[in-house]
Formats: C-alpha cells, sequence, structure tokens
C-alpha cells in the first residue's frame, strides 16, 4: 500500500483541484513525515506516476506573479476507484518493519560491549525526545484536527511509548547480555576431564 498515492488522491478527492505546490504546503501543515512513511520531497515525482496512469488529470495551469506556472491536478474516475483500494488496504493490512536496531543488537562488536550501555542511554533519551517533540506537535494541532486525524497522531505516541518500555526493558537486561555476549566470544578454557586411576596401580 503506497501511502504517497493515499494522500495525493485522497486530497484531491476531499478538496477538489490543487497543484504540486498545494499538496506540499497540505504535507508540511498535517506534518506527514511524522506520522507516515510520505516524503514530502517525493509528492513531485508521485504526481507525475499518477498521472501518467491516468488517475490524476491536469486541468489548468496557474501562474501567481513571477512565480513559475504551476499545473493544478483533478482525481480522475480512474483514480477514484484506486483510492477505493487504497483506502480498504490502508485500514485492513497491518504493516511491522522489521527495526535494523534488532540485528545490530544480535551482531555486537566483542570488542565494545563496554560501550553498549551509553549506546542504549543514548537512544532511549532519543525516544523521550521525539515523544515529546510529538506530543506537543499534536498538542497544538489538536484543535484543527478531525477526531480520526487526532486517534492517528495518538496511535503514534502509542507506538514510541511501547518503544520506550521495551528499551527500559533491554536496559535493565544489559549486564546479562554483556555476560551472555562474553561467555559467547571468549568461552573458558577446554579443562580436560581428570586422569582415571590406573587399574594397575589399585
Amino acid at each position: 500500500m503506497s501511502s504517497i498515492r493515499l494522500f495525493i488522491l485522497g486530497s484531491l478527492a476531499q478538496r477538489g483541484e490543487m497543484h504540486g505546490h498545494q499538496l506540499k504546503l497540505l504535507a508540511e501543515q498535517e506534518h506527514v513525515h511524522m506520522w507516515t512513511d510520505i516524503s514530502v520531497g517525493g509528492l513531485y515525482g508521485a504526481l507525475k506516476r499518477l498521472h501518467a496512469e491516468g488517475l490524476i488529470a491536469d486541468v489548468r495551469t496557474e501562474q501567481a506573479g513571477n512565480f513559475p506556472a504551476r499545473q493544478v491536478y483533478a482525481i480522475t474516475d480512474l483514480g477514484r476507484g484506486a483510492l477505493t483500494t487504497l483506502r480498504r488496504e490502508g485500514l485492513s493490512e497491518f504493516t511491522l518493519r522489521p527495526d535494523p536496531f534488532d540485528l545490530a543488537l544480535t551482531r555486537l562488536d566483542p570488542d565494545r560491549l563496554d560501550s553498549l550501555p551509553e549506546v542504549i542511554n543514548a537512544r532511549v533519551a532519543m525516544l523521550r525526545e521525539l515523544l515529546e517533540t510529538t506530543v506537543t506537535s499534536t498538542r497544538r494541532a489538536r484543535p484543527y484536527l478531525s477526531l480520526a486525524e487526532v486517534f492517528a497522531l495518538e496511535h503514534r505516541e502509542q507506538r514510541l511509548l511501547a518503544e520506550i518500555d521495551w528499551h527500559e526493558n533491554l536496559r535493565e537486561a544489559l549486564p546479562d547480555i554483556v555476560a551472555d555476549e562474553t561467555a559467547r566470544t571468549h568461552p573458558p578454557p577446554h579443562q580436560p576431564p581428570p586422569h582415571s586411576k590406573d587399574c594397575s596401580q589399585q
């Protein structure tokens, strides 16, 4: 499911004809980069692809003052059909992308295990700062949000809280993790079994 296609088609269906710069301003206003996988800079490329596929149509060109002329787009009937599919997929699919952190955690540098607590502490601090930024942005935007948009932003907050909770548990387990990694990397020297007594000496 393509988030950027859903954003463009949904915006044109709800708000009417728009040009690329208007869509970019809308994406920035809604801070979509903070709670979706949409890159605001990718909007223009996505518009070209949607136009080539016949999902949107150019309806006119607008020019204000000395600014470059801007192509205004509208959603087509084919685009509305695609939008219906995207909405259904977006509401029914669940995406749980692998976090590269998990792989890195299972491939630790045995010579730098002593720096692991510092790395995890910095990661927890980063997550807490991101949560604080998200909560502040949601609080400021709340008067202008629909109820559905409020729940969408709160979903991000709950995910961040769960991440912080998991990292706190990881931080408590760091001494055991370091000990386990050390034992695996530097196992104790092999101890030969004790010699059995010579039966002839009994």
